[in-house]
């Protein structure tokens, strides 16, 4: 399982500026399905719903229902297209590694974009963001302040303490569940691959392993669009 990445160190001559070649590419292809999806699924509208409208439409409830658990529709309605890419987006990347990962000259390139730690953090980091701008939009920038004194003043180091807590959890949590299932079944595949004894003891590991990474990938991203949502609701929402 011993393996690198592409990268290209020292971009521009900058020396921090390091570029993972496979981040870029798993990401492309991740949104690449995701639109591909959305177009097939909207193409041909009908009333009655078949085929990828029929489950596009399917997505979009599940969403509304994530939304409307956690704030009312008439504010959370704006935030059906976030969610809904999110979702999509989050189980694609996450399932891209399960099907199967790909090494070229000793460097890993394809594998889930959200076993790295720079995309999932970088997602939670955006999210964090969002609930800033639409609580000032929605609130006014005097309404939205307020809540970081509500309901004691002396709590508001906690609440900026708190900001910084969430976007690491939310993207080191997503993270951590993917990467971990993707080393697993790189030592699983190891393990078939060395030899008779080794396939017939690994091999059905490596299947089980492969449908419970499938069920994983789905919670994860059920979860991180719902934390999303819930942030938004408590810094939208006039009643939190």
């Amino acid at each position: 399982m011993e393996h690198g990445a592409p990268v290209i160190e020292d971009l521009f001559g900058i020396s921090w500026m390091d570029v993972n070649l496979s981040n870029i590419l798993m990401m492309l292809v991740a949104s690449t399905i995701v639109l591909i999806i959305a177009i097939a699924g909207s193409r041909h509208l009908q009333r009655k719903p078949t085929g990828m409208q029929n489950f596009l439409e399917w997505i979009i409830d599940f969403v509304k229902g994530i939304i409307g658990n956690t704030m009312d529709w008439k504010t959370g309605k704006l935030f059906l297209p976030l969610g809904l890419t999110l979702l999509m987006y989050i189980f694609v990347s996450n399932m891209l590694g399960v099907i199967t990962m790909v090494t070229y000259n000793g460097d890993l390139w394809w594998k889930s974009p959200t076993s790295d730690p720079s995309l999932t953090l970088t997602l939670a980091t955006m999210v964090v963001v969002l609930t800033h701008y639409y609580g000032v939009k929605l609130k006014g920038p005097k309404g939205y302040g307020k809540g970081f004194f509500e309901p004691l003043p002396i709590l508001f180091p906690l609440k900026i303490i708190e900001e910084f807590a969430n976007t690491l959890t939310l993207g080191l949590r997503l993270y951590g569940n993917i990467f971990a299932g993707e080393v697993l079944l790189g030592l699983l595949a190891a393990l078939v691959s060395s030899g008779v004894l080794g396939a017939i003891g690994g091999f059905l590991p490596m299947i089980a392993w492969q449908g419970f990474s499938i069920f994983v990938g789905a919670i994860q991203a059920f979860i991180f669009t719902m934390l999303t949502m819930v942030y938004m609701a408590h810094k939208v929402s006039h009643d939190h």
